[in-house]
């Protein structure tokens, strides 16, 4: 989900400048001269991005304190903060004004003097709903606590999927490890994305393979001891010659109840891949421009 920016045309300058570099640091933005069209309805989409969005950045100037259509949309980020209980308004100060009632107790970015410390404070404040490599899963029995990270072991590339389930209806733990080792042919491929600067668009590409292999394979664990259950499997495409091994381990831990435990993986990864998509930022033309040109090189390039 994007993090919306409420602010004053007046004020289009700074707030474009924010959210370009917000971007650079694959924050997905939503900003409303980047995103409307000729014929679009203002306010309904409008509405729709303030209520998908996983957080308001609300710029305070002189201009947007006084400008009526910014106090609705601040109006509309507190109503979301009282239902979901959660901080959703994120106020960012660009000039000397008078600070709205129901934020001043609020912390805020300061972008008057230091842009860089500010923009700092802002990606730390907006870190847990735009960090598309880690995250946690809340569900019925409990919370699922995930992260990403990647490498390279002998000039290969791959990625690893670290989960901790914890359920509150037992007194253990599961931990998960999913590795995806690449190919010569795929550790080519994702080179072409790094050189481009795209180095994360080459591992969601990696990712969505293996996501397509959980939902396809009914991915499943069962834990029968404390020892770790392997499970391996290649993904691999003909045409191009890439190929990726996947290999999974989980184990159990904690208290014994003397009963084998079931672990859905293909569920962990569908819900990873949702998590992803909705705080991944969309590229822009230039980028999409980059991705079509690596898409139409040879794989073994």
């Amino acid at each position: 989900m994007p993090v919306f920016i409420s602010y004053s045309h007046s004020d289009g300058f700074i707030v474009n400048k924010l959210a370009a570099h917000l971007v650079k640091h694959n924050a997905n933005v939503w900003v409303d001269t980047w995103e409307l069209n000729v014929g679009d309805s203002i306010l309904n989409r409008v509405q729709d991005a303030i209520q998908e969005s996983s957080a308001l950045l609300v710029i305070l100037s002189k201009a947007s304190v006084e400008s009526e259509w910014c106090k609705k949309e601040l109006s509309a980020g507190l109503i979301r903060e009282l239902d979901e209980k959660r901080v959703v308004v994120l106020p960012v100060l660009v000039e000397d004004c008078e600070i709205p009632l129901f934020l001043r107790e609020k912390m805020y970015a300061d972008l008057r003097g230091d842009f860089n410390k500010g923009l700092h404070s802002i990606l730390d404040a907006i870190a847990k709903v735009t960090n598309a490599d880690q995250g946690r899963l809340e569900q019925e029995e409990g919370t699922v606590d995930w992260s990403e990270d990647w490498g390279y072991s002998d000039d290969l590339f791959h990625i690893r999927f670290t989960i901790v389930n914890c359920p509150e209806t037992l007194p253990m733990t599961f931990l998960t490890t999913i590795y995806v080792f690449c190919n010569d042919v795929a550790t080519r491929r994702y080179r072409q994305y790094e050189k481009a600067g795209l180095d994360w668009i080459g591992r969601a590409v990696i990712a969505e393979a293996l996501f397509d292999f959980g939902e396809k394979d009914d991915f499943r664990v069962i834990l029968d001891n404390q020892f770790p259950q392997k499970v391996e499997a290649t993904i691999s495409d003909p045409k191009t010659g890439s190929e990726y091994d996947v290999i999974c381990e989980s184990r159990k831990m904690g208290q014994d109840n003397g009963k084998d435990q079931l672990l859905n993986i293909s569920d962990y990864l569908k819900q990873i891949r949702e998590y992803m998509r909705s705080v991944s930022r969309k590229p822009t033309p230039e980028e999409v421009a980059k991705i079509h040109k690596i898409m139409a090189s040879p794989w073994n390039a």
